[in-house]
């Protein structure tokens, strides 16, 4: 509904339509709708009237006439328009941590084929919440893992057989992440950003989120982490510099390689083949890719490339908030 009127009222306010044209070239591929509902919906949690009690009173907001819509909308674009542009201008942030139930079996995949400790690279990470995947707890019909009593547990309708277990306990010895955006968990206000890309109506997700920030936010206290506003192509090339023996590194990614510019995708790609061309046994490199099947597709498929040899395998096909999850052995070498 707020999309929906929001296209009627850009219709009608050349000025309104020529600044969201202005926000970038392909407005699916930057989910330019995604970030107005969000851009409102923070608005909402801010206290701003009259998005707060709309929002509040009608929880998916699907139930508010067309015409509070109307002059809610109107009302936002010229009280808080520098705030929306503020919005508009930046990429999604939603950080989905039920990414992690795929996550971490493609990082299991990785341990058992290397028997490394690994060095985790995320780029887009936003709040970093999936750097942490092997911390929550997963408890799926076919296999468990993680502290029974941790602060997040991850549930989905598993398919197929238990991911391969290395034949030592995982260890993560590095994490370190990048975005071009990138929120800290220890600022309040940036945090709420975080929220505001998780509709009121969706009550799982949003407990998820709240239980991932604050074990998050602890954890990068307890590590000094701190997610790197830097570009992707740049964080990429200069972890791949300093990768030392001992040790896998693995490139992860999650529903972000469609924000990333042509150019940026190229360098990370031909700094990815240079690394991998160079990469032994004992200086493995794997990319796990957890990313839109199809373009902008809605279901996801998890990827795994691995070096030295650079077989890319599919790992797993997932609904796109990883709701249910279908794991394939192995994977089939493509």
């Amino acid at each position: 509904m707020v999309l929906a009127r929001g296209r009627q009222w850009l219709q009608h306010d050349a000025p309104a339509a020529a600044a969201f044209d202005a926000v970038a070239a392909d407005p699916s591929a930057a989910a330019v709708p995604l970030r107005w509902a969000a851009a409102l919906h923070h608005l909402a949690l801010q206290g701003a009237q009259p998005w707060h009690t709309l929002w509040q009173q009608a929880g998916d907001i699907e139930n508010v006439s067309a015409g509070q819509l109307d002059a809610a909308i109107a009302q936002a674009w010229a009280g808080h328009r520098a705030q929306v542009l503020a919005a508009l201008a930046l990429p999604p942030q939603t950080n989905e941590v039920q990414r992690s139930v795929a996550l971490l079996p493609g990082l299991l995949h990785v341990a058992a084929d290397t028997g490394l400790p690994l060095v985790l690279l995320e780029i887009g990470a936003s709040a970093g919440l999936n750097l942490w995947c092997d911390r929550y707890r997963h408890a799926h019909a076919a296999w468990q893992w993680g502290d029974p009593g941790s602060r997040l547990s991850l549930h989905s309708d598993w398919r197929g057989p238990a991911p391969r277990l290395p034949a030592t306990p995982l260890c993560i010895a590095r994490r370190a992440g990048c975005d071009a955006q990138p929120i800290d968990l220890a600022q309040p206000a940036e945090s709420l950003r975080l929220v505001s890309f998780v509709w009121p109506e969706q009550v799982a997700r949003l407990a998820r989120l709240h239980a991932a920030r604050t074990a998050a936010a602890a954890w990068h206290a307890q590590e000094g982490l701190k997610i790197e506003a830097l570009s992707a192509a740049a964080f990429v090339q200069r972890e791949l510099d300093q990768r030392l023996p001992g040790h896998a590194t693995v490139l992860m990614q999650s529903v972000v390689w469609q924000y990333i510019a042509a150019d940026q995708q190229a360098a990370i790609a031909q700094a990815m083949e240079r690394a991998g061309a160079a990469a032994t046994a004992e200086r493995p490199l794997a990319w796990l890719r957890l990313e839109p099947a199809t373009g902008l597709g809605t279901d996801l498929e998890l990827r795994c490339r691995l070096w030295p040899g650079g077989a890319d395998r599919l790992l797993a096909r997932a609904h796109a908030h990883v709701a249910s999850i279908e794991w394939l052995a192995d994977g089939a070498a493509t």
